[in-house]
């Protein structure tokens, strides 16, 4: 049994797709981020960076439990728990490293950029507003060029590294991007999204998560919460 502490963010969804698409059994346990669970000492014990998913895998290596923080590092060790989701060869895994490794060091922290100044911040930046949008944008492109010709990112088969991109592209429009302008790219989400697996995985806690952040919450995410000393 998979113990999940996670919230319905992007990086949350990558997590709660992989778990639907190889069927395990998990207990999911809300981390309200905006209401400050994340800083909790229960939490920081398996998430020290306070950041969303982590688990404990009661039956892990040698049948001991194990924690996992980062969703990257999740989606590698659900994988390799299972041997799904991953190529067995050379080559297709290291091109699926690669892209888990494009998402993780670049269109995730890029996109929530783009996110934070488009939808977040106190005040209008023009410069980081055209910065992070100009940003997505190229990042969509080269997504879009990847998928030409191709049906998934890495390899010849839907893995870890199209779960860990796909989540970022759902709020496309909050980026100020145009999914019909990169109709490679929009085919693949298309098809991602109609998986039944991905449908259950973007379903879980969407009815906790309130549509807005309020004054609170704000500071809970972007305020002095998260510099205090732990």
């Amino acid at each position: 049994m998979i113990d999940l502490y996670t919230w319905p963010t992007p990086n949350g969804h990558k997590v709660h797709i992989a778990l639907e698409e190889l069927g395990l059994s998990y207990d999911v346990h809300p981390i309200n981020i905006g209401q400050g669970d994340q800083f909790t000492e229960e939490f920081l014990r398996i998430s020290p960076n306070n950041k969303i998913p982590a688990m404990i895998d009661t039956d892990g290596p040698g049948g001991e439990p194990i924690s996992v923080f980062e969703s990257g590092a999740m989606l590698m060790y659900l994988a390799e728990k299972t041997g799904e989701l991953m190529p067995t060869g050379p080559r297709g895994r290291v091109e699926t490293l690669e892209w888990l490794m494009f998402q993780m060091g670049g269109l995730g922290p890029m996109l929530g950029q783009a996110h934070h100044f488009r939808q977040y911040a106190p005040e209008t930046i023009d410069y980081a507003v055209n910065r992070y949008t100009n940003e997505a944008a190229r990042l969509y492109g080269v997504l879009d060029r990847r998928l030409a010709g191709r049906e998934w990112l890495a390899g010849e088969m839907y893995s870890i590294a199209d779960i860990a991109c796909f989540p970022w592209i759902r709020p496309y429009e909050n980026q100020g991007q145009v999914l019909a302008d990169f109709p490679n790219l929009k085919r693949w989400f298309d098809v991602i999204a109609a998986r039944p697996a991905v449908e259950r995985g973007v379903a879980v806690l969407a009815d906790v998560r309130p549509p807005k952040l309020d004054d609170e919450a704000k500071e809970k995410l972007f305020g002095a919460s998260q510099y205090q000393k732990r």
